[in-house]
């Protein structure tokens, strides 16, 4: 065997520029914050949160409640309530197909998922809100199913809790929607009537008509760290009072350090630290 020969076979295998390898997409995941890869199942055992960093990630309603409840305690409520095209609304697409596209989607029917469950064997109502039904958008649909929760809560008298994590209102169905603002916020005078607690846990994002109702209404507002709560955008707000807003502006940390928040609480510590808070506000294990 000659030199070369020796050579060309310890020379390893060209690859294209253009051939790519191939890693299945539902393996990794980048940190949008600090752009560090992560194996998905290591992520999902630090329940969504980067171990570089701590960005929380979004979570969908199965997740959370799996997080944060007790195991298979869950029972969902009114999962069969749908929205209605009040308006035969169309923009570059029907409100319709839409509506549709998002149930397929998110195997949900609209942007909440509301039933009961056990909180180290207290028990519960329950609402959390999905990001990814049409932005958590409140239509008549969220706004019903969060009343028809807090209705349970003021007759079982059992402490609720509402993780939101939302764009605000949902514009497809106009003054419908906006409607539901006062709706729910009724419905949590009735709650405070009847002593029974209200605790408000804000994700990450939780903004317009949203936040300006039954979001900032709880007995207590948490947050996980670094969520986005406002009511208008930051761009908005600097185009109306021509001024640079300051670091951090309508973060989480920013609105506890200003009042607007009771604690902000990491995603591993919330299930202990809403149990604690249940216990004081009246909750019976």
């Amino acid at each position: 065997m000659t030199i070369l020969n020796w050579l060309a076979k310890k020379q390893p295998p060209t690859r294209s520029k253009t051939e790519k390898l191939n890693i299945p997409g539902d393996v990794w995941s980048k940190c949008p914050t600090c752009s560090e890869v992560l194996f998905l199942k290591e992520l999902e055992k630090n329940l969504s949160v980067c171990p570089k960093c701590n960005y929380h990630f979004r979570l969908s309603p199965e997740d959370r409640i799996t997080y944060i409840f007790d195991k298979n305690s869950f029972e969902e409520t009114h999962a069969a309530i749908e929205g209605i095209d009040f308006l035969n609304f169309e923009d570059t697409e029907k409100y319709k197909d839409r509506l549709k596209k998002a149930q397929a989607k998110t195997n949900h029917k609209d942007a909440i998922v509301t039933g009961t469950a056990l909180l180290k064997k207290i028990p519960v109502n329950i609402g959390v809100m999905n990001f990814g039904f049409l932005g958590g958008s409140m239509g008549s649909v969220v706004g019903e199913k969060i009343t028809r929760l807090i209705e349970s809560g003021a007759e079982n008298k059992n402490p609720v809790i509402i993780f939101t994590s939302s764009g605000g209102a949902r514009m497809q169905e106009g003054i419908m929607s906006l409607m539901q603002m006062a709706k729910t916020s009724a419905a949590l005078y009735r709650l405070e009537q009847a002593k029974v607690p209200y605790i408000s846990v804000l994700c990450d994002p939780t903004t317009g008509g949203t936040s300006a109702s039954f979001a900032m209404l709880g007995d207590l507002n948490i947050a996980e760290p670094d969520a986005l709560i406002s009511f208008a955008g930051p761009r908005v707000i600097e185009q109306t009072i021509r001024q640079k807003l300051p670091k951090g502006f309508q973060r989480s940390e920013f609105l506890l350090k200003h009042g607007m928040l009771d604690l902000v609480v990491d995603r591993k510590a919330m299930r202990q630290t809403l149990y604690t808070c249940i216990s004081i506000l009246g909750g019976q294990p």
